[in-house]
């Protein structure tokens, strides 16, 4: 029984997490539960949960790295909710408008440019879904296709950095953040690549799908819209070049070029709230419905209360966040205590699969377990357990043995994006729904989806064929 002790812990785990309570409640529970177990059976000493503080504070509290998760969380929020999103896609929708597909391209691309501000991908969906999808429906756009690309799009936050996952996986692996954010930069592009490819082509062989916009739709002539570009697309690119070039170039840290970030959007949001409505300058909208009235508050006024919404957000989401990283270190602490590492190494071992067969195990499970649970708790749960293993593969010198780690947590973040858009708990898919307008089935978004999580995996098997598609960048920029 005590050497079962480990898959006892991780089935209770398995069956709590459907129960409905809190992640974070449920790990440090099921760790606690099975540190008394371990007590009876002889397995654990009580006076090992003294170090639990010290893991906590000295593994969490006291990380540098963590630290960027809520600056990255609040610009992103701070983004969404100043309307800097939304200028960008009625510009892009505007420049695309005679593309047959063309306001779907402007979400791709949308969604794009959002991962590399933002990150959070319920805003994004959110957002997305509010402005695009009562515009494409209202163009005759085919609605799987309108909602699989709403829904697609706007989870490329957590593989395009600066993604808060990769920021947990590299604290979790002890890896450096900013290297495996340049691998994250070729693999992100060519997913965001993929969904273009495959717009661009489905379109042009059935045009119904996706209408092109009216010519008179937004301003004319190169003038105006040169303005439209300045003032939408420019700043919040400016943006991102600051974030990430800083982070690549060398001259940030990751935690550094978040502040940067947060600061960036803070002004962007300013600028966009106070000082354009100050000057007159009118926001334009795809939107031809009626807009419903709002009471009317100063600009300065109304900036104000955006601030505080967007940082009483964040707060929430990070002690979310935060919650659920305790929960997690207690129960990996209380696993390894109780053998879970050696039974874990001890069960590949006799199962003879090789590094291959391990890797593509291991990437079946992610892959399952998106379709029950957020990319959060899969990453909490698997990467403590499977990290020692990951050490240890070489992969037949397919892999240089010090880039496997950066090439696994790779593959693993576009693995995970599947967790947002399978059934019956893809979250992007709820987001989506809950603000779709009406005649949007439930139905029509799985079959949207489809082939978009077929290029996900596509995209899968191309950097595990190739693994220089994500280790190409490093090498480069290190070397």
């Amino acid at each position: 029984m005590s050497e079962m002790l480990p898959l006892f812990m991780f089935g209770a785990l398995a069956v709590l997490l459907f129960s409905g309570f809190p992640v974070a409640w449920v790990l440090g529970g099921v760790g606690l539960a099975f540190g008394f177990i371990g007590m009876w059976t002889g397995d654990f000493l009580f006076i090992q949960f003294s170090t639990l503080p010290s893991r906590i504070f000295g593994g969490i509290m006291e990380s540098l790295i963590l630290t960027a998760i809520p600056m990255f969380t609040f610009m992103g929020m701070m983004l969404e909710r100043s309307g800097v999103a939304r200028d960008m896609l009625n510009c892009l929708t505007v420049l695309l408008r005679r593309v047959p597909g063309g306001l779907a391209l402007a979400v791709t691309l949308m969604g794009t440019v959002l991962a590399a501000t933002t990150g959070i991908i319920g805003a994004s969906v959110v957002m997305m879904t509010l402005l695009a999808l009562p515009v494409m429906m209202e163009r005759n756009y085919d609605t799987g296709l309108a909602t699989g690309t709403i829904a697609a799009s706007g989870c490329l936050g957590i593989l395009i950095p600066p993604s808060i996952m990769l920021v947990i996986m590299a604290d979790l692996l002890s890896r450096s953040v900013g290297t495996l954010f340049m691998a994250a930069v070729v693999p992100g592009v060519m997913l965001a690549g993929l969904y273009v490819v495959y717009i661009v082509v489905r379109c042009a062989i059935n045009p119904k799908l996706a209408p092109p916009l009216p010519r008179d739709v937004g301003p004319t002539g190169a003038g105006p819209i040169a303005v439209m570009v300045v003032r939408s697309f420019v700043p919040p690119v400016i943006l991102i070049v600051l974030v990430l070039g800083s982070i690549v170039g060398g001259f940030a840290t990751p935690t550094e070029a978040a502040g940067i970030g947060a600061l960036g959007a803070t002004l962007l949001a300013f600028v966009n709230l106070v000082i354009l409505p100050w000057l007159g300058v009118k926001d334009f909208t795809l939107d031809t419905a009626p807009q419903p009235e709002t009471p009317q508050v100063s600009p300065l006024k109304g900036f104000w209360q955006s601030f505080r919404q967007v940082v009483d957000n964040t707060a929430q989401t990070n002690a979310m966040i935060f919650g659920i990283f305790i929960g997690a270190t207690l129960f990996s602490y209380i696993f390894r205590a109780l053998g879970g590492d050696d039974l874990i190494i001890g069960m590949v071992d006799a199962l003879g699969l090789g590094d291959w067969g391990l890797l593509l195990v291991i990437m079946a499970l992610i892959f399952v377990l998106g379709f029950f649970f957020d990319w959060i708790e899969i990453t909490l749960i698997v990467l403590p357990v499977f990290a020692p293993i990951f050490a240890q593969m070489t992969f037949d010198g397919h892999v240089d043995k010090f880039e496997v780690t950066y090439w696994l947590a790779i593959m693993i973040a576009i693995n995970l994006q599947t967790s947002f858009l399978t059934p019956p708990f893809g979250f992007a898919l709820f987001y989506l729904k809950a603000v779709a307008p009406k005649g949007v089935r439930l139905q029509d978004i799985y079959r949207g989806i489809i082939p978009f999580v077929i290029l996900q995996l596509i995209a899968l098997a191309l950097v595990i064929a190739f693994p220089q598609i994500a280790l190409w960048l490093p090498r480069e920029l290190i070397h």
